[in-house]
């Protein structure tokens, strides 16, 4: 069992997609007229999926999807009338999962479920292997910038400045990046 949060503008488009949930045997945890607090109501709920539907996502309902995606990201299915390329291409952006092109269906609904959570997973996944990167080549650079003034500074050659920073940081107990950055920090102070 699901819990899912519903945002719908059109009180009878809801009450219908709340009981298509309710009969596939998942719980609704809270139905929205539209998506100006979705972050809050996310927080305050926790659900495991949202559903949106919208004859044509707003530039607002894209701008709230974008800020909860950001603050506490849930995998979410934007239903809509709409077939620009564009707003498909901007919904995305903002962090939806599955663009459907089209109203619910009862026997559609756990397979568009499956698929959003699929997808919100992997790009989650591809997230932090992204975030990961990012953080070793920042480690990377203050690393080889503290070598290079150690290089300088005590005339040695790269190897020894790398033995020298590694030998530094296992005595401390703290990460090799972490004492490379007190290396630079101290040497903007002498300089």
């Amino acid at each position: 069992m699901l819990r899912v949060l519903v945002v719908d503008s059109s009180r009878e488009r809801a009450a219908d997609v709340c009981a298509a949930l309710a009969l596939a045997g998942h719980q609704v945890v809270a139905a929205l007229s539209s998506a100006l607090d979705l972050s809050d109501q996310v927080l305050a709920t926790k659900p495991d999926v949202i559903f949106i539907q919208a004859d044509s996502p707003s530039r607002d309902t894209l701008e709230h999807l974008a800020t909860m995606n950001r603050d506490c990201p849930r995998p979410v299915l934007l239903f809509s009338q709409d077939t620009d390329s564009e707003m498909i291409r901007r919904a995305v952006k903002a962090g939806v999962s599955s663009y459907v092109v089209d109203s619910v269906t009862p026997e559609r609904l756990d397979s568009l479920v499956e698929v959003a959570i699929a997808q919100f997973e992997e790009f989650q996944h591809l997230r932090a292997e992204l975030d990961d990167a990012n953080r070793k080549l920042s480690e990377r650079i203050l690393v080889d910038r503290a070598k290079g003034l150690l290089m300088k500074a005590r005339g040695l050659d790269e190897d020894a400045a790398y033995h020298a920073l590694r030998k530094l940081a296992m005595e401390r107990g703290r990460k090799l990046a972490e004492v490379a950055r007190d290396v630079i920090d101290m040497a903007s102070l002498l300089l």
